[in-house]
């Protein structure tokens, strides 16, 4: 490890120095011993420089010390290290107030990677002399952490790069490598917790990153979007930001592609798993809540599927403003907006929801739901036709009498809903007026009936009864023959035909020249309307959607 051995040089320059001084000093005590036993001046009272005997154990030690460096430095240079940590080791033991001694012990240590021992050599030099040896003992911890985790020890990895980060408190890198350890384990509660309140007080790019991988790990794509969002508002152009933000986008799409093929083939549940997750990464595109929207109608649940069309509709509005104040108008030309086609699944939703009401008997609930799918859709006829129903059910007739005129100008000719809704209409206000003494107004509209719907005997039952009160005994017997060709069973024939004709049989009547003529229009008038309607009633919702 080259970076030690540079890092080291100053500290055996240093030790290099003290050893050829302790050398001199040692030569020179012996020197002066010599000579002063040779002149016989050796007394210990007599004015002699060693008045104190300590002093050549003292050098003697010194020399020891410079000896077990030199030879703990040889050591190093020859890749011995274990030999290099007893001869430094022997010196500690020799002279253990001398940190540059401890220093180069833990630099031993470090060359074999027993980081805990250099820690600890480390540490005691640094007690000896704060502040000197910080930025060595960081990368010790940081190395020692790294070894760890690479082993799977995330919990003392992360106690390893805490210490790394208590020493260097200014290098970030240290405390987000001890919040990977806390991911790593799993702790992901205690991950956040520390990153939350350093983020609060120390916001930077690179900490937001950090936190949305957290939360990509727990499945929090919507908070990991907005972490990765609040980094390129501090760092634009984060390639880390953008290069996450891009994947997230990319696992969008794709989950919005099998929810499309899971909706086609009928499976909703899991169509709509796959476009919450797509939501979870966009959560302003309005695309997906339109197409949320449009599932939870098919699966029932109204009240959601309105709230998301409603979203969709406010995003579409949002980005229609944007799009006008930068000049960006030519996608509009394309297709329907967004907005467009949200209120129109909106307007459908509202109906299918009014229909479910209009079954439970709701009908004011119902005719609520409509009035806004009206109001937001104003082109769908059958919008007007299920309000018709609900007004007829409610007793409001003439209201429900100008919603179906309304849906009859809208749809083709002679539709067969609109005509049957109509000839209902007319009739129920027919039999109001006739109950009301205005004999004639209800034969006008008793005719009206029998002109959207001339296959109903009733509607001759009651205009040939309104006919009588006018009177008109003639039209009024013309209607009887027709109710007897319609409904030869109904129970008013009777009483009706005793009074029209008295002293007259039924088949005389009926096979009078007036009675076949009757017959031949009636026959040609119902044949015409059976040709070009749909035999079968139509009931609920009668709006087609696409789905």
């Amino acid at each position: 490890m080259d970076s030690h051995e540079t890092n080291n040089q100053p500290h055996g320059a240093k030790q290099s120095s003290c050893t050829a001084a302790s050398e001199e000093r040692l030569e020179e005590t012996k020197r002066k011993i010599t000579t002063t036993s040779l002149s016989g001046n050796h007394h210990p009272n007599n004015g002699s420089p060693f008045q104190h005997p300590d002093q050549l154990g003292i050098l003697i030690i010194q020399n020891k010390v410079a000896e077990h460096c030199r030879n703990g430095k040889a050591a190093m240079e020859k890749h011995q290290y274990e030999r290099a940590v007893i001869c430094f080791s022997n010196a500690v033991s020799l002279q253990p107030e001398q940190a540059e001694l401890y220093v180069n012990q833990g630099e031993a240590y470090l060359q074999m990677c027993d980081f805990q021992s250099a820690a600890a050599c480390f540490n005691q030099a640094s007690f000896m002399e704060p502040g000197v040896f910080g930025d060595r003992l960081a990368i010790i911890y940081d190395l020692q952490g790294q070894r760890l985790f690479d082993r799977g020890l995330f919990l003392d990895a992360m106690e390893a790069f805490s210490k790394a980060a208590e020493v260097k408190p200014e290098c970030k890198t240290y405390k987000i490598r001890s919040w990977a350890c806390l991911l790593a384990a799993g702790c992901h509660g205690d991950c956040l917790k520390q990153l939350d309140e350093f983020i609060t007080e120390s916001p930077s790019a690179d900490l937001h990153v950090f936190r949305a991988r957290v939360h990509k790990q727990m499945n929090e794509v919507s908070l990991c979007t907005e972490d990765l969002k609040a980094a390129l508002m501090l760092e634009p152009g984060c390639r880390e930001a953008e290069a996450l933000l891009l994947q997230l986008k990319e696992a969008s799409e794709d989950a919005r592609q099998q929810a499309v093929v899971r909706s086609l083939s009928g499976h909703l549940q899991e169509a709509l798993c796959l476009i919450n997750t797509a939501l979870e990464t966009s959560p302003r595109d309005g695309r997906l809540y339109l197409f949320r929207g449009t599932l939870y109608r098919r699966l029932k649940d109204f009240t959601s599927s309105i709230e998301d069309l409603a979203v969709a509709a406010e995003l579409s509005h949002e980005e229609q403003v944007r799009m006008e104040v930068t000049g960006q108008t030519g996608a509009r030309d394309q297709s329907p907006s967004l907005q467009e086609e949200a209120q129109t699944q909106l307007a459908i939703t509202y109906n299918d929801f009014a229909v479910q009401c209009f079954g439970r008997g709701l009908y004011a609930e119902a005719t609520l739901l409509l009035n806004k799918a009206v109001g937001e859709e104003k082109s769908l006829a059958a919008l007007y036709l299920n309000r018709g129903d609900c007004f007829f059910k409610q007793g409001e007739w003439t209201y429900a009498l100008l919603d179906y005129q309304q849906a009859e100008e809208m749809l083709p000719p002679d539709t067969p809903a609109v005509r049957r809704r109509l000839a209902v209409a007319y009739n129920t206000l027919g039999l109001s007026c006739f109950q009301d003494g205005s004999s004639q107004k209800a034969v006008d509209l008793f005719t009206l009936a029998i002109k959207y719907n001339p296959t109903i005997g009733q509607y001759y039952e009651n205009r040939s009864k309104a006919f009588r009160w006018i009177p008109n005994v003639r039209e009024s017997r013309e209607d009887l023959i027709r109710l007897l060709i319609l409904d030869p069973s109904n129970k008013e024939v009777p009483p009706m035909f005793m009074g029209l004709f008295p002293g007259c049989s039924i088949s005389r009547v009926l096979s009078s020249s007036k009675g076949k003529a009757i017959r031949v229009e009636l026959m040609e008038t119902t044949q015409t309307w059976n040709s070009s309607s749909d035999p079968s009633w139509l009931s609920g919702s009668i709006l087609k959607t696409t789905d």
